[in-house]
């Protein structure tokens, strides 16, 4: 006689497996990006390296070998809260954000973006909860200068996509709001949504797609979207894709290093490796283009995939190391699941 627990096992074995595959996203997502920020830090701005891009420092922090820049810093503030277990949805999780990021720019934030630096600034002079004042001060900027589609939004959102990689609209929504704390141009959202929605199909489905969020975009934005993401890996596309501060061209940048250079023959480490090195040498805003790549390529790959050399020499503020990211991706990825902390 069949006993009574045997049909519960293949559903066992399934939940099992889809948790870990989350873990080693979660993980994979913070430790790529942060590598590719790391890689990209000595060529900010500067001239692209003649052979492999290297963990060398310098740059516009000036940064220790192997540390991140502004583009990690930020992502850990947004995962530290939705590791707590906290709905990035909800008014607290955001008024947690918001703090963090005051907390950051007035104890160890390094390069700050210009737009990012003067809302973090007006906030603190306007009345409210943390995240209605930041927003606030979002907007106040937009209505003034009518540019605030920056990259800075796009560069820490990729703990987002790992947040609840079972509900794709959850994370759109999530995408959307945490973006909207600091930047007010659509365009900044929506590219936050795209490249949240490509994290967790990657994730869950193991595939590289940057337009599978498109339909969570407003009908009358996805035919825009559509036509840039295509002419990312068009022909001679790479001149077109500097300079990259723009969030439209940062994406479009980190999706023409992923795709040009994906082989599903290739194994996992050097489809990582090829990815950022192709993020770096594009030029531009090398740490950010490379960061925003890194986020996809670890969610696709996974954490193993990074090199273990990187995976020792990454670290930053504040006062994090490559395995502390680990740790905290892979409790972000499994709370978001509800299977509880885990490491």
């Amino acid at each position: 006689m069949t006993s009574s627990s045997t049909p519960d096992r293949p559903a066992d074995d399934h939940a099992a497996d889809h948790a870990e595959r989350a873990a080693q996203a979660g993980a994979g997502t913070l430790l790529a990006s942060a590598c590719g920020d790391a890689l990209g830090v000595p060529y900010e701005m500067s001239a692209v390296p003649a052979g492999p891009a290297l963990m060398i420092g310098g740059g516009l922090g000036p940064y220790a070998p192997g540390e991140w820049s502004d583009d990690t810093q930020m992502a850990v503030c947004v995962a530290r809260v939705a590791a707590s277990g906290a709905d990035l949805r909800t008014r607290d999780a955001l008024d947690a954000v918001a703090l963090a990021f005051e907390g950051w720019i007035d104890a160890g934030a390094t390069d700050v973006g210009i737009q990012t630096a003067q809302v973090l600034r007006r906030s603190r002079r306007l009345p409210g909860r943390p995240a209605e004042r930041l927003a606030a001060a979002a907007r106040a900027l937009h209505a003034e200068t009518g540019r605030t589609a920056g990259n800075g939004a796009l560069m820490r959102t990729g703990p987002v996509g790992v947040a609840a990689l079972d509900d794709r609209e959850a994370t759109a929504q999530a995408a959307r709001l945490v973006a909207e704390l600091t930047h007010t141009d659509p365009l900044a959202g929506e590219s936050c949504v795209l490249w949240c929605e490509a994290i967790r199909v990657a994730a869950t489905e193991q595939r590289l797609d940057a337009a599978a969020g498109l339909d969570l975009l407003p009908p009358e934005r996805r035919d825009d979207w559509a036509a840039w993401i295509a002419q990312a890996t068009a022909p001679g596309a790479a001149p077109g894709l500097r300079p990259n501060g723009f969030t439209v061209t940062a994406l479009q940048a980190a999706w023409h290093a992923i795709a040009t250079t994906h082989d599903e023959q290739r194994s996992p480490t050097q489809n990582l490796e090829d990815g950022l090195q192709a993020a770096v040498h594009l030029g531009g805003d090398t740490d950010t283009v490379a960061a925003i790549a890194g986020a996809l390529l670890g969610a696709r790959w996974g954490v193993d995939a990074v090199p273990a050399v990187w995976r020792a020499a990454v670290h930053g503020w504040p006062g994090l190391t490559g395995e502390d990211l680990v740790s905290t991706g892979r409790t972000l990825a499994l709370t978001g699941l509800g299977h509880g902390l885990g490491d």
